[in-house]
C-alpha cells in the first residue's frame, strides 16, 4: 500500500499543495479503511478534490474495492512566540542549562 500511495503522489507534481497534504502515509485499519491525519480543513478540502481519483486508483492497483479513505484533523499545539533576546536566551537555557553558567561566568548581557 505504501508503494502505491507514493506512486500516486508522483502523479501530482503539478499540484504541490495536494501532494503536500497527502505526503503523510495513512494508517490502515483491519477493514481496509485508510485514516489520513491532516492539520486543518483546508487540507481536507484539497484532499476531497482528489479523493475520487485517489480511491479509484488505489482500489484498482491494490485489487481491493473495499478501500475507503477518511481524514482526521489533528490539532497541533502552538507555543508562545519568542521575540526578545532575553526570551530567546531563556528558551535556549531550557534546552542547555550550561548556557546560563557561561553567561554568568563571562558577565554577558543583551544590552547593546
Amino acid at each position: 500500500m505504501k508503494e502505491k500511495w507514493e506512486l500516486f503522489l508522483t502523479r501530482l507534481t503539478e499540484r504541490p499543495s495536494i501532494k503536500s497534504s497527502l505526503s503523510n502515509l495513512p494508517q490502515l485499519t483491519d477493514d481496509y479503511k485508510l485514516i489520513l491525519e491532516i492539520n486543518n480543513r483546508i487540507q481536507e478540502d484539497l484532499i476531497n478534490s482528489v479523493k475520487p481519483e485517489l480511491l479509484s486508483w488505489l482500489r484498482t492497483e491494490l485489487k481491493n474495492p473495499e478501500i475507503e479513505l477518511t481524514t482526521k484533523i489533528t490539532e497541533t499545539v502552538k507555543g508562545r512566540i519568542i521575540y526578545t533576546d532575553s526570551e530567546k536566551f531563556d528558551e535556549m537555557v531550557k534546552r542547555n542549562p550550561h548556557l546560563a553558567v557561561l553567561k554568568q561566568k563571562f558577565n554577558l548581557s543583551f544590552e547593546g
